[in-house]
């Protein structure tokens, strides 16, 4: 695959063609990645509403029916369920790690076991996640691990 980046004015609106012979999925993934990374999220704090970039954001955890946001030292409130955020970021780096939290592994600094056949997930803000274990094949996939946790 040939990447070519042109500089424009900045005036002018960012452009991105993608020429290819058939848009695989491979393609398309790329195509969901970038409108993802792109498309913020509406959360709320005491002091107002604030928008989201999906970067900036290190899980989702539900608690009481509600769902929040964890960026690097704040927490936010969202209005959408899991499911609803997983369908809103499909190809992101955005996965469920059990039923009740969604890591963003790119804030992913260490995976260590822990009991039970469960990982635990330091991200890069000190936290801790559990990975519960009918979750961690998906997870070493997402990080292209195999079974034996060998790259």
């Amino acid at each position: 695959m040939k990447i070519t980046i042109e500089t424009q004015s900045p005036d002018m609106e960012d452009e991105i063609i993608i020429r290819c012979a058939e848009a695989d999925e491979e393609i398309m993934e790329l195509i969901y990645l970038i409108k993802s990374r792109r498309k913020p999220l509406t959360a709320y704090a005491d002091n107002g509403i604030v928008k989201l970039s999906p970067k900036d954001i290190y899980y989702f955890e539900s608690v009481d029916n509600r769902v929040f946001a964890y960026c690097e030292t704040q927490v936010y409130e969202v209005k959408q369920k899991l499911y609803e955020l997983e369908e809103m970021y499909p190809y992101s780096d955005f996965l469920r790690i059990s039923k009740s939290v969604i890591v963003n592994v790119s804030k992913i600094a260490l995976l260590s076991t822990a009991f039970g056949a469960k990982l635990e997930a330091k991200l890069k803000n000190g936290e801790k996640v559990i990975i519960s274990r009918q979750y961690v094949p998906d997870l070493k996939r997402k990080l292209g691990l195999d079974e034996g946790g060998k790259r």
